[in-house]
């Protein structure tokens, strides 16, 4: 079975592409037992607790992700340096995430077979 890797790397509401990750994620999931999952630059911040979408008028597809523990994706991974960036280090987060320096990534990613990015 091939290894994926969806990378989401872009802030929450602004664009549809982390309500699309999350789409692909629970689909390919069916098929797939092998799935990491990396958070880089400003998706880190999709993550971060008691976001207010409604007050955007943007729906809360963040709840979402904590579906990720029932299809036993367990291979979450955050760039600790896009958090520090982004003042987000001391924040508390809506999952458990294994938080992974940029040379720690780049490694965890080539062990993927195929990677897949939004």
């Amino acid at each position: 079975m091939k290894k994926i890797g969806l990378i989401f790397n872009s802030f929450p509401h602004s664009i549809s592409s982390g309500r699309e990750g999350l789409d692909f994620l629970f689909s390919v999931s069916a098929y797939c037992n092998s799935i990491s999952v990396f958070f880089i630059g400003d998706a880190v911040s999709q993550l971060v607790s008691e976001q207010k979408p409604q007050k955007i008028l943007s729906r809360d597809y963040i709840s979402a992700f904590k579906i990720m523990e029932l299809y036993e994706i367990n291979n979450i991974y955050l760039c600790k340096k896009s958090l520090i960036k982004l003042g987000f280090q001391n924040s508390p987060l809506i999952i458990k995430t294994k938080k992974k320096t940029e040379h720690e990534l780049a490694i965890l990613m080539n062990y993927c077979d195929q990677l897949v990015v939004f």
